[in-house]
């Protein structure tokens, strides 16, 4: 009988991530940005609540802010050092000046609003890359909390999930 193993062999699960630097290499495996990935899975360990959990909304002074707004948030100063965001104000100084001449402080706060927005919005999709990585290394789990009941897929007024694995846990927590 013809067999193809490709299609009868189960896939192997991850093996267990022993230590920070195995994390390491299993997230590079399946990222094109490393390093960003590992900030973002440290950044979610170290908020998550005692079952590892962290989400759909975290507490920011006294509002609540979707998580991935959050973590955009929490790495956007690494945006303020990249020569594209210098780029980028250029171009939103010259989109906002095209006839309209007027008070220099308000074109600036303008200017500044829209780069913020620009940047959050990139920031949010880096997010979900990032996620998306660290959930197929099998460091991390995703799911959708919302409206109605929790969910696998996103929509209908839901927000993400994020739960780091117990490994992953235990590997960070030795390295403090």
């Amino acid at each position: 009988m013809f067999h193809q193993p490709d299609l009868f062999d189960l896939p192997r699960p991850p093996r267990p991530v022993p230590d920070l630097p195995a994390m390491v290499e299993r997230i590079s495996l399946v990222s094109k940005r490393p390093r960003y990935a590992l900030l973002v899975l440290n950044l979610i360990a170290k908020a998550a609540g005692t079952n590892g959990s962290l989400g759909p909304y975290v507490p920011v002074d006294r509002d609540m802010v979707p998580v991935r707004d959050w973590l955009c948030q929490a790495l956007a100063p690494l945006a303020n050092r990249d020569c594209r965001r210098l780029a980028m104000v250029e171009t939103v100084r010259a989109e906002l000046a095209l006839g309209r001449p007027g008070d220099t402080a308000d074109a600036e706060r303008r200017v500044e609003e829209e780069v913020q927005s620009r940047i959050m919005r990139s920031g949010r999709t880096n997010i979900s890359r990032a996620v998306s990585d660290l959930v197929r290394a099998g460091l991390l789990r995703r799911h959708y909390q919302g409206y109605r009941i929790d969910h696998a897929n996103r929509g209908a007024q839901r927000e993400a999930v994020y739960t780091v694995t117990p490994e992953v846990r235990s590997a960070l927590s030795r390295t403090c």
